[in-house]
């Protein structure tokens, strides 16, 4: 397997904010895993809302994540403010591929998640 290397803030035109929760921990002191997935849905739709005009309740259309991938680099625990920076990795007719990653708040080292989501937009009725 290609070993994935982490990438740089400025490779991200999208940023925002994720502020690690007491509860996001587990049992071995880090953020678990399925709570990163939490973190990438949250950007991907605050930014699809925000600046897409995305309305989850009325829209004719969708987004459902049809694959995702996790690259893990190194440990993120509460209390820590995360930089999440987002692009899109590649624009097809009737899906896209967000990729995320996500920064210590305070260095400027590379990401310490990263991470690709696709996203098939089907009509919302149907959602097939």
């Amino acid at each position: 397997m290609k070993r994935v290397e982490p990438t740089l803030r400025v490779d991200y035109p999208h940023m925002t904010t994720i502020e690690t929760r007491w509860m996001d921990n587990d049992v071995y002191g880090h953020v678990n895993n399925v709570v990163y997935y939490s973190y990438f849905d949250t950007v991907i739709n605050r930014y699809l809302i925000d600046q897409g005009g995305l309305d989850i309740h009325k829209d004719a259309v969708i987004g459902v994540c049809v694959t995702s991938q996790c690259h893990y680099f190194e440990p993120v625990s509460f209390p820590e403010v995360l930089a999440a920076g987002l692009r899109v990795g590649k624009l097809g007719r009737s899906s896209i591929v967000y990729e995320i990653a996500l920064f210590k708040k305070i260095v400027k080292r590379p990401p310490h998640r990263g991470i690709s989501f696709t996203f098939l937009w089907t009509e919302a009725p149907c959602a097939r």
